[in-house]
């Protein structure tokens, strides 16, 4: 598990970034004393630093500088300063990348993935894709829960993959279609309602009720509880 040091005054960014790379597997660490970063620094000892610039003390430039002093950790700075000289100072003063708030979480994700993959050849591992005591199987395209394997159709994987993949969170219709569209078919709005109702009564079959919660207008989800 990799150690990722958010460095980041606001409160809310900081808690967003924390449960984002908890969910993907890393362990992450927000400073919470912003005027001693290198304590904190030593004592969680990161293998990555995201790092905003506005910083109350002194700027996220300076913490690089001192970072830079005592370790080659990868260092990705996020700031809503997006001036090409904020970029170039951020780079001249040792950082890694720059991405500019307010920031896509999968753009955030790859550039960590990217900067860790380069400084440890480092490969992520795929999160296991299970909820509530069940786990899908990908490979073998079934489910298990409680003793019991439910076989599925490709169509079912994909739903329950992409579900899993982002449980938690609410996955729209759209990002669900696109997940079962393939060269040689398209799934529509109707097929997809369709599929999904027809998974529900196999998922309840097996005592997993709500498995799949509908979000009126918004999409569909699924939660560890």
């Amino acid at each position: 598990m990799y150690r990722i040091l958010i460095v980041e005054d606001d409160a809310t960014i900081a808690a967003l970034l924390c449960e984002c790379l908890s969910r993907w597997g890393y362990e992450a660490c927000a400073a919470q004393d912003l005027q001693h970063v290198m304590s904190v620094f030593s004592q969680f000892d990161p293998q990555l630093v995201l790092l905003d610039i506005s910083l109350p003390f002194y700027d996220g430039f300076h913490w690089c500088r001192e970072i830079r002093q005592v370790s080659s950790v990868p260092v990705l700075f996020l700031s809503s300063r997006g001036d090409n000289m904020d970029i170039v100072m951020a780079m001249s003063m040792g950082g890694d990348d720059y991405v500019q708030k307010p920031f896509s979480t999968e753009v955030l994700l790859a550039k960590i993935s990217a900067l860790l993959r380069r400084a440890y050849s480092y490969t992520p591992a795929p999160l296991p894709l299970e909820a509530r005591g069940a786990r899908l199987d990908t490979s073998g395209a079934a489910l298990h829960f409680d003793g019991q394997i439910l076989e599925l159709t490709r169509n079912e994987v994909r739903i329950l993959a992409t579900l899993l993949e982002r449980k938690n969170t609410v996955v729209s219709r759209e990002d669900l279609m696109r997940a079962l569209w393939d060269d040689d078919s398209f799934v529509d709005d109707n097929t997809l309602t369709v599929n999904v109702a027809r998974l529900r009564k196999k998922l309840e079959c097996m005592g997993l009720l709500n498995f799949i919660v509908t979000r009126k207008g918004l999409g569909y989800s699924i939660h560890d509880s």
